[in-house]
């Protein structure tokens, strides 16, 4: 078992999943920096990611690993892969092949809370 210490303070890769063995990842824009959307990666999936270099995650819905893009096209190729202090948590620096969110948006994050009502996030 790895001590915390080397865990966040080390050079390895050291991976901490939750109890259904899922790590969060946050997904950005290379360039803009703007939010794209957040998902799931399991061990699998962050592997996967590690070697292509195209994002892979772990669909809680599906239930099975997922490659982003696989019936869009729309694959997010990774540039950079941030890992915080303690290894439970992931950003992946993305260049977007075409929309991100499933609805067709740029990001996942078009609304803004506004009360109790959503509004479009003005660009």
């Amino acid at each position: 078992m790895p001590k915390q210490s080397d865990r966040e303070t080390g050079t390895t890769l050291m991976p901490k999943f939750d109890d259904r063995g899922l790590l969060s990842a946050v997904v950005v824009d290379a360039h803009s920096k703007d939010v794209l959307m957040v998902a799931f990666m399991d061990r699998e999936a962050l592997d996967l990611t590690l070697e292509t270099r195209e994002a892979h995650f772990h669909s809680r819905s599906r239930g099975r690993l997922w490659k982003k893009g696989e019936s869009s096209g729309n694959v997010l190729k990774v540039q950079e892969i941030l890992v915080d202090c303690d290894q439970d948590a992931v950003v992946l620096e993305c260049i977007p092949a075409g929309p991100t969110c499933h609805t067709g948006a740029t990001s996942c994050f078009y609304r803004v809370v506004d009360g109790r009502t959503l509004q479009p996030v003005k660009t």
